[in-house]
């Protein structure tokens, strides 16, 4: 295809999405208005589905397909950046026992937060349905409370408490579980991702169907996915910070590995 033949397409291209996106926009209610149907819907889908908290009602009932998209997009990007971080054939990093220094006081605040950073990530999945929160928020919490141990001068305990391999698989598991509840909404309700399960009362505890059951996964899936990001990150800069010849190979080092050879 010639260079003017790939200009013309795209021009056409940006013509005809230009076009869709005025009318759209016109097509919208006036600002300020009165009239919003999805509002009222949504609303009306929260409450009867029995989810107390209409944003994870949104995300993972009515637009549960949306919003497994993001969660593989996420678990690509996780993939991609896990990839470009990993240690090429000739790049060489130390063990690294410790994160440096730290202050007694911050240590003490370390050992009474990581606790309850723990717990309040384990309250923010499971309430989701209830409350403000969901998978995706106690997902982040639990993951950076972890990493309060390296804050606390603990690294060795992170690498013990955070084996990367369980965090691999966690979040592949979370895609899948996620995956799995979508198709059985398909094969047991109406749609895919419809809520299958017997909703319960509004605002207990047991309530909302699947959405429980779609923050878990989506908890698990973000959690294990930042974890994996934090100890690439991690590992690399202490490694390139314990030994400044990873920076950067030392000019003789080539011709001594070319001679080894």
């Amino acid at each position: 295809m010639t260079r003017r033949a790939r200009i013309t397409l795209l021009w056409i291209g940006l013509a005809a999405f230009g076009l869709a996106m005025a009318v759209a926009f016109t097509g919208l209610p006036a600002f300020g208005g009165a009239f919003h149907p999805y509002r009222d819907l949504a609303v009306a889908a929260t409450f009867a589905h029995g989810t107390a908290n209409s944003v994870s009602s949104i995300n993972f009932d009515q637009r549960g397909f949306d919003t497994f998209g993001e969660e593989t997009i996420l678990f690509c990007a996780v993939v991609g950046v896990a990839t470009l971080l990993r240690p090429v054939h000739r790049e060489r990093r130390r063990e690294v026992s410790s994160g440096g220094k730290v202050i007694e006081s911050t240590s003490l605040v370390v050992y009474v937060l990581f606790p309850l950073t723990l717990v309040l990530a384990a309250d923010v999945v499971t309430h989701g349905a209830i409350t403000p929160g969901g998978g995706f928020q106690g997902g982040v919490v639990l993951s950076t409370g972890i990493h309060l141990l390296y804050v606390g001068g603990r690294y060795a305990l992170l690498r013990r408490l955070r084996p990367l391999e369980w965090f691999e698989q966690g979040e592949a598991l979370g895609v899948v579980l996620f995956g799995a509840l979508g198709l059985a909404g398909g094969a047991l309700g109406a749609a895919l991702f419809a809520n299958f399960v017997p909703q319960g009362q509004l605002s207990d505890f047991i309530s909302a169907g699947t959405v429980p059951l779609f923050n878990i996964a989506v908890g698990m899936t973000v959690c294990s996915s930042v974890v994996i990001l934090l100890a690439g990150f991690l590992d690399q800069a202490l490694a390139i910070r314990s030994d400044p010849g990873t920076r950067g190979d030392p000019p003789d080092a080539d011709a001594k590995e070319e001679s080894a050879a």
